[in-house]
């Protein structure tokens, strides 16, 4: 198992730059956004489609710094019932299929996307409760007649070219959790997995390493991040909590630098469940910590998952 970072932490570095930086922090991937969400600041996605060279060089460079790029990130809203905003989403993840097949990247992360409550709809519209029934009537529809036929034919694309699609279980979106990760699978074929993002699930009171064994196979990529549970804000309100990112004391939950949520134990058992499922991929650091400074956090978190990492395979059972 290996050790990256989401290069969006160091969007404002140039790209050689920020080769430089990962490879001096003893990192072994990098994981590169090429628009939606996370932006595509060190990655020219138009311009290395249109020039084959450039894609070489993006490759050459990478390897040249002793580094793999675990996966490209594309993550937005295909399914947005705002059509401009879906198509410019869809257009991106389209064009990172070809350049992670170019580039022989594996894996590519994304959202579900979440669509509006008809085709009429402004805003997306994520109804997660059993009543009043129209809620349920919505589920449906939106499952049936926008998710799974896009997706089908999402995962058709990418398994022509050889890459898989990573769904990032996400609250707001139609995947948030291990049942419908599962049955987005299900529908659309084993092209379709996770990215395992532990931070999202923790607030939701899911235990990671059981989760994990849930998902199995269908773990393509998984993201290092942490979250912290404030206890007496919980006791008052829950956890579904819409205040802004900003407001840190008054939370129910903020995401943490790994380390600072959940400790070592939780964290070792995460990376033994993953390694009893067969994955032996990459943790990929995403720092959205709003009490540390972004390099001091990565710097954190790598020490802190030195720890829990299991880089070489199981020895032989000499014991057993």
């Amino acid at each position: 198992m290996r050790l990256g970072v989401f290069t969006v932490l160091f969007q404002k570095l140039p790209f050689t730059a920020m080769l430089e930086k990962v490879r001096s922090l003893g990192l072994d991937c990098v994981e590169i956004g090429t628009g939606g969400y996370p932006g595509n600041h060190h990655c020219d996605l138009d311009g290395m489609l249109a020039a084959p060279e450039k894609i070489s060089e993006f490759r050459n460079e990478i390897q040249s710094a002793g580094l793999l790029i675990s996966a490209l990130s594309c993550q937005g809203n295909p399914l947005h019932p705002n059509a401009a905003i879906a198509a410019l989403h869809h257009s991106t993840f389209e064009k990172t299929v070809l350049l992670a097949e170019r580039l022989q990247v594996p894996v590519i992360n994304l959202l579900s996307g979440c669509p509006g409550d008809s085709p009429a709809a402004r805003y997306p519209n994520w109804c997660h409760f059993a009543w009043p029934p129209e809620y349920g009537e919505l589920w449906e529809w939106q499952w049936t007649m926008v998710a799974i036929p896009y997706w089908q034919r999402a995962a058709a694309l990418a398994q022509t070219h050889g890459v898989r699609l990573a769904i990032e279980m996400h609250p707001g979106f139609l995947v948030y959790n291990p049942e419908t990760a599962l049955k987005l699978r299900e529908a659309a074929g084993d092209t379709i997995g996770v990215n395992l993002d532990p931070s999202h699930l923790f607030w939701l009171g899911i235990d990671l390493p059981t989760a994990i064994r849930k998902l199995g196979r269908a773990i393509f990529h998984v993201h290092a991040k942490d979250c912290a549970i404030d206890r007496a804000n919980v006791a008052i309100n829950g956890c579904l909590d819409g205040r802004p990112y900003q407001a840190v004391a008054q939370r129910s939950w903020n995401f943490r630098t790994v380390g600072w949520g959940h400790g070592l134990e939780i964290w070792r058992s995460i990376t033994s469940a993953l390694r009893e499922v067969g994955y032996n991929h990459v943790l990929s650091i995403e720092h959205e910590d709003p009490l540390v400074e972004s390099e001091e956090g990565l710097k954190s978190a790598i020490k802190f998952l030195n720890q829990a990492l299991l880089r070489k395979p199981p020895g032989e059972m000499y014991w057993a």
